[in-house]
């Protein structure tokens, strides 16, 4: 168990970590590539004025006309991304693991919070599963992928939470937890999950062309 555990939290996590920052510089220089191969003019309408606007009203919860009609949609899903980006770099185990590492530390959630936040990802999940399951209109663009990637997603989540309370085997979830993050890590890049990348990107062209050429609000 100790060489699994090893493997995985050093030459395993250096691998993951290279994918990732590989695969994600891969993936923006890519989509650079084709916009100026085959749609170069949208570069004539590119504004960071309209692109920061809809980034930050899109960013906010029910600024968007969308958002307000489906209130608890909104709530799920802007607690389920919150809880996803923000629990992993500010629970203290993993910022304890980084200081030992690097000698670089920064604030951290208290333990209840985590625990919290770490829950509320897991529900988000769950709903997300039933809500492909028995929406229709949902039911129609999903594919058993979608499944597959909501599962890696909840499963770093709900390892750790086993893992830190030492239920059914520290040891073992402690390695699933740090295999599943890995996991997690490399499918990024190369799947839907790739919108944690590009979503600013697209977001920043659908304002710009809404309020640069349509002169209307993204919303």
């Amino acid at each position: 168990m100790l060489e699994i555990y090893q493997f995985v939290s050093g030459p395993l996590a250096w691998s993951a970590f290279i994918i990732f920052i590989g695969g994600c510089l891969y993936r923006l220089i890519n989509l650079l590539v084709l916009v100026h191969r085959k749609e170069r003019f949208i570069y004539s309408y590119m504004s960071w004025k309209y692109g920061l606007r809809s980034i930050l009203r899109w960013s906010t919860p029910f600024a968007t006309e969308n958002m307000r009609r489906h209130p608890g949609m909104t709530i799920v899903t802007f607690a389920f991304h919150i809880s996803l980006l923000v629990t992993p770099l500010f629970l203290l185990a993993h910022v304890i693991l980084i200081e030992e590492s690097w000698n670089v530390s920064w604030w951290t959630l208290p333990d209840g919070l985590a625990d919290a936040m770490t829950l509320i990802v897991i529900a988000g999940g769950i709903f997300f599963c039933v809500r492909r399951l028995t929406n229709r209109e949902v039911q129609y663009v999903t594919s058993a992928s979608d499944f597959v990637l909501l599962v890696i997603v909840v499963a770093p989540f709900v390892t750790g939470f086993l893992a830190n309370y030492q239920w059914f085997g520290y040891k073992f979830f402690v390695i699933l937890h740090i295999l599943s993050g890995e996991i997690m890590l490399v499918t990024i890049p190369f799947t839907r999950l790739s919108h944690m990348i590009t979503a600013p990107l697209t977001r920043a062209y659908m304002g710009s062309e809404f309020g640069g050429v349509r002169h209307a609000q993204d919303w």
